[in-house]
This record gives structure tokens, sequence and C-alpha cells, in this order.
């Protein structure tokens, strides 16, 4: 044997892999919202300003069997007022198994929202195209960053486990 094979039999190793699956993807909750048409004909007026929110959850549903959420809302707006609003709910159903407990939550809130991601982007680009305004194409999300984040803030003191605003 080479000296930089490995013999699978010498190290023992009794762990079970980690195995993750998607089961299936959903949209919990869609809406778009644009106050006026005139806004959709005439463009976005002057200053457009976007605003977007992004949170993500998780719980178990099952036995090895968990959900994750992305929660996603955009309003924009100019100096006329509204132009359109939206809000989407977008998760998955995850089995997951042989991981160990420390790492089941940064799977969950990072790991899981980063593969629904691409799914969620596809649908607000399509939303807002079809509401009449260019589509909304998403930067991609550091879901681990927004993850430590969250950690940071509940490990501050927010009263009840809310995040501060």
């Amino acid at each position: 044997m080479a000296d930089d094979e490995i013999d699978i039999e010498e190290t023992g190793t009794t762990e079970a892999e980690f195995q993750a699956r998607i089961l299936s993807q959903y949209i919990r909750d869609l809406s778009f919202e644009s106050p006026s048409i005139d806004r959709a004909l005439d463009g976005p007026g002057e200053n457009p300003n976007l605003e977007l929110e992004v949170n993500v959850n998780a719980r178990s549903v099952r036995d090895n069997m968990y959900q994750s959420e992305i929660e996603f809302k955009a309003k924009a707006t100019d100096d006329q007022g509204t132009i359109y609003l939206m809000e989407c709910t977008y998760g998955g159903v995850f089995q997951i198994d042989s991981v160990p407990r420390e790492a089941l939550e940064p799977f969950l809130l990072v790991n899981c929202p980063s593969m629904l991601f691409p799914f969620l982007r596809r649908i607000i680009a399509d939303l807002t195209r079809e509401g009449g305004f260019p589509p909304l194409f998403l930067d991609p999300i550091d879901f681990a960053a927004l993850y430590v984040n969250r950690k940071e803030q509940l490990e501050g003191g927010a009263p009840n486990g809310q995040l501060p605003n």
C-alpha cells in the first residue's frame, strides 16, 4: 500500500455518515401588491428605493425531518409613494440523519436556506416581471453571517428571544 492511501479497516470508523435530503419544497405564502397600475406604466419615477427583509426559521416536523423556511419581504417606493409590496415565504422539508446535535441548528438555518435560495430568487424575479416591473434579481445571501448575527443578538440579552429592531 502506498504511503498516501488509507486503510479503511485500520481507521475503525463507527460513526454513521451524515446524510441530508430535500423531501419537498413549497411556497407557504406569496403576495404581490401594486397599488397603482400607473406606476407600472410610467416607470419607477424619481429616486426609487427598495427595502428588503430576509428571515430564516426552522422547526422539527418528525423524527429526523425538519422544516426550514425563508421569509422574504420587499417594498419598492419613490417620491410619489409605494411602487409595489411583495412577500414570499418559501420552504423545504429535509430529512437529516446522523448529524451531531450541535451541528443541527446551523445546518437548518444556514445550509438548508442556501439550498432553497435559488428557487426563491427565481420566484421573486418572475413575480416582479409578471407584475409589470423589471425583474428583481436578488444577490446571493450570506446565511452564515445572518446566523452569526442572530446568535450574537440573542446572546446580547434581547427580551423573550426577540431580535432587536
